[in-house]
């Protein structure tokens, strides 16, 4: 098989790139405003017992906003183990194929 018909390997913990995940927080940001506004416009409008619900969803929204949109996408950036068949390198001898010490030559 050549090299050009194999699949590439897909790093499914990798992050998303930095404009990305900014822009994503913007958009969470601003939705979020967007609701708040929309609450404190309906409290001016609404003379009922829920102009107090809003009131306290406007003055809660903005800790939740900006909760939501620091909530970044936090992949660790390591690589899945996929098992191909493959020999791959090892970390070298362990302690037990390892020759013995040599004798020090100070005593």
């Amino acid at each position: 098989m050549s090299q050009r018909q194999q699949t590439p390997v897909t790093i499914t913990t990798a992050r998303t790139g930095r404009s990305q995940d900014i822009h994503r927080r913007e958009v969470r940001y601003l939705i979020s405003m967007g609701i708040r506004t929309v609450c404190f416009v309906l409290a001016v409008v609404i003379h009922n017992p829920v102009r107090w619900g809003l009131v306290a969803a406007a003055f809660v929204l903005p800790y939740v906003a900006v909760v939501i949109a620091n909530a970044s996408n936090r992949g660790d950036g390591a690589a899945v183990p996929i098992d191909d068949g493959k020999r791959q390198l090892t970390a070298g001898h362990s302690e037990s194929e390892l020759p013995p010490p040599a004798p020090d030559s100070f005593h």
